[in-house]
């Protein structure tokens, strides 16, 4: 089963149907891999690189361009199963920075490098330009990867900062809210495969106009995703991924928080309450006047009452998500059911 979210933030009603296309391509694109035999870290890879090439999404093709005019992308990807995770920051000329991500977690999971050395899960910037090249996946001009949404944005936003320096610290304030508001969503997919092992991935291109080589939550350990296999069976297995205000995501590890509290038995109310005590009321975030971040959540455990096959295990799956924002647009699918996607405009918490 699959659960995508083409981000948090605000999303235009004249792009919804874009929107949800988008989910349902991707969706769909991991339910094949899933009905061919796939495990879940192969579905969720899949279906995140249908999200980065979408012109619509602020991932991979289309993404934000930073101060400089470039694209800088940040993406992780974690195994539930071995709980491996593997990730990139501030990374230029790469159509899909997931592959790199997957890369590094499958390099690690090789053992040591020669000399004894620690492989990487975790690159940023040209290093990790130069170690996707060396590792057979290709390299891909910013300007292929510009659209015109993307470059009609960044000129806008460049004139909203040259007015900004000209007016009084209040309206600049207000300006800077107002850019945050459209220009936050991060896409992500979780997954479970048909032996009940979760995958988590995160992909974005971060805040329009950002200073170049900041990394957002998109890339950071337990803050962008988070994928945990059931070790025992009176616990739930639970896969993550948040969208949102990086810098907010990351001071409270928002993913790995929203992951631990669901082993409660209530899972609306436990996501509730770590939205609301983990994240919007957090300590870490006192001094922030609007706190922005959004959260989509599988969580599943084997049925025992069930009838199972030699081959398949009977899952009860949850799907849940949770938003401060203005909107959320999120899609779910299983091998056997049809997409049936959701545009949440006001459902916040």
């Amino acid at each position: 089963m699959i659960f995508t979210s083409s981000g948090a933030g605000y999303h235009s009603e004249s792009k919804a149907k874009e929107y949800k296309h988008v989910c349902k391509r991707a969706c769909q694109r991991a339910v094949d891999r899933l009905r061919a035999g796939g495990l879940a870290l192969e579905a969720v890879t899949s279906a995140l690189m249908e999200l980065e090439d979408s012109p619509f999404t602020n991932a991979g093709t289309g993404s934000n361009l930073n101060l400089s005019g470039e694209i800088e992308c940040d993406a992780s990807i974690m195994d539930g199963k071995s709980l491996n995770y593997g990730a990139v920051g501030a990374l230029s000329g790469i159509k899909n920075p997931v592959l790199v991500a997957r890369r590094l977690l499958s390099e690690t999971q090789k053992g040591k490098l020669s000399a004894g050395r620690i492989p990487p899960c975790f690159l940023v910037g040209k290093g990790a330009e130069q170690w996707a090249i060396s590792h057979g996946i290709p390299a891909c001009p910013t300007e292929k990867m510009t659209t015109k949404f993307s470059l009609s944005g960044y000129k806008r936003n460049k004139r909203k900062m040259e007015l900004a320096e000209q007016v009084e610290t209040k309206r600049k304030r207000q300006l800077c809210e107002e850019n945050n508001s459209a220009c936050l969503d991060t896409v992500g997919v979780v997954v479970v495969d048909r032996e009940g092992n979760v995958a988590a991935a995160v992909s974005s291109g971060g805040l329009a106009m950002k200073h170049p080589g900041r990394v957002g939550q998109a890339a950071h350990y337990g803050c962008g995703c988070w994928a945990e296999n059931a070790r025992d069976v009176s616990l739930y297995s639970t896969a993550v991924s948040t969208s949102g205000s990086g810098e907010h995501l990351i001071r409270t590890m928002l993913a790995r928080e929203c992951s631990t509290a669901m082993q409660a038995e209530n899972a609306h109310q436990a996501l509730l309450e770590a939205m609301q005590n983990k994240f919007i009321s957090s300590p870490f975030l006192a001094g922030e006047d609007c706190v922005l971040g959004g959260v989509i959540v599988l969580r599943c455990c084997t049925c025992g009452e069930a009838q199972r096959s030699e081959d398949i295990q009977a899952l009860l799956v949850e799907f849940l998500w949770s938003h401060t924002t203005e909107s959320m647009c999120v899609g779910y699918m299983s091998a056997q059911d049809i997409l049936m996607p959701k545009k949440m405009g006001s459902g916040r918490t």
